[in-house]
């Protein structure tokens, strides 16, 4: 398929009736590995996750164009569409856009780090710009940390936020509006009211809601952020652990690579 196609199928995937679930991958190994799968309809990269595969911190710390060939060595290594997690832009929303295009990518998330909404905004209309630009409809994933940066403020004003912020990003183009946290069954209502059905998306945490009833309520999409890395180095953790001990390999290892 070419970049266009892809991203016409991504977006078909956000507006489906069923819940889009994309398990968030690091390297080409995991994104082979998922791709592989036949239930895998799309792919998703963890920023998070990329940083500390090459030794940087989380926020934006690794440099853009080593995050871009990250990705594009994913996106060139799978059939199925790439939506990247590509922060909040690296400085300018657009041009990284475009960088991401021209290695593949079709989609993305793009933080809002609440900034002021007129910032914000305008990075979202920049990255669909370049899209356009590109000649490729590309499915912009838009994020807001209403929830992340909450600290104790009170849920109702977190939720109101979310929901401006969110209506904002949907009129300047987003496909999608990403609210990460740990969301409980009333907040997810209220997203999903005020933002639009099919057109919230979500991420899978320890205690997260079931991703059926998430579907039920008119979530667009789940995805599973650092949380698929992080469950990885648990299980090789644990094993490092248990050979220094003595212990062997377990029974029912797959050579997936």
């Amino acid at each position: 398929m070419s970049n266009r196609e892809k991203a016409e199928t991504l977006l078909r995937l956000h507006t489906a009736p069923e819940l889009l679930t994309v398990v968030n991958v690091w390297d080409v190994i995991t994104a082979t590995v998922v791709a592989g799968l036949p239930a895998t309809k799309a792919l998703a990269t963890a920023s998070h996750s990329i940083a500390a595969s090459y030794g940087y911190a989380d926020g934006e710390n690794i440099p853009v164009d080593t995050m871009i060939e990250a990705v594009g060595r994913i996106a060139a290594a799978v059939e199925v569409p790439v939506s990247a997690d590509l922060e909040a832009g690296y400085g300018d929303a657009g041009e990284t856009v475009r960088k991401a295009i021209g290695v593949g990518v079709v989609g993305a998330n793009l933080e809002d780090q609440m900034k002021p909404l007129d910032q914000a905004v305008a990075a979202v209309a920049a990255a669909v710009a370049a899209g356009e630009a590109e000649g490729v409809p590309f499915v912009l994933n838009a994020r807001t940390d209403a929830f992340v940066k909450a600290g104790d403020r009170p849920k109702a004003d977190v939720v109101a936020d979310a929901v401006e912020r969110g209506k904002a990003f949907l009129e300047a183009g987003a496909a999608c509006v990403f609210v990460p946290g740990l969301l409980d069954e009333p907040t997810v209502v209220k997203l999903v009211e005020g933002i639009g059905e099919r057109r919230v998306s979500v991420i899978n945490v320890p205690g997260s809601l079931p991703q059926d009833r998430l579907a039920q309520l008119g979530v667009a999409r789940v995805s599973f952020g650092p949380w698929t890395q992080r469950l990885a180095l648990t299980a090789f953790a644990d094993f490092a652990l248990s050979a220094t001990r003595g212990g062997n390999l377990p029974a029912g290892i797959r050579p997936l690579n």
